[in-house]
């Protein structure tokens, strides 16, 4: 599926929490839908956990928006069982996708920055 052209990174934000998660999850591999909800738990301690309705409406609203793309064919460190499970879908983030991801990192960002001079969240050493 391919993104509308006239979508910007700035029409995406603010990002919804499964949404960042599952980009960030991306961003160092390329991963099916199982690994995606392992790898959000472990990045999180255990704090986020995406269960699958959530994961796989995500991942069709993600495709649709042109911020992750569906592999075909032979994955590059797959292991050997999920080379032969023909019903994994791997999926790999964009370029539009880093971009957005990157955007919001930066939004929040600017946030954290505004709470620390308000004095909500103690000034880092």
């Amino acid at each position: 599926m391919r993104r509308d052209d006239d979508l910007s990174a700035e029409d995406l934000l603010p990002l919804p929490a499964a949404t960042f998660h599952i980009l960030v999850a991306l961003a160092e591999s390329d991963r099916h839908g199982y690994a995606i909800m392992q790898e959000v738990a472990a990045r999180t301690s255990g704090q986020t956990r995406l269960n699958p309705g959530t994961l796989y409406t995500t991942l069709h609203r993600l495709l649709e928006q042109g911020l992750i793309e569906e592999l075909r064919g032979p994955i590059a460190g797959a292991s050997p069982d999920e080379r032969q499970d023909e019903r994994r879908r791997h999926y790999r983030i964009t370029r539009f996708g880093r971009e957005v991801a990157g955007r919001e990192l930066e939004r929040l960002g600017r946030m954290v920055r505004l709470g620390r001079r308000a004095g909500l969240v103690p000034r880092e050493s």
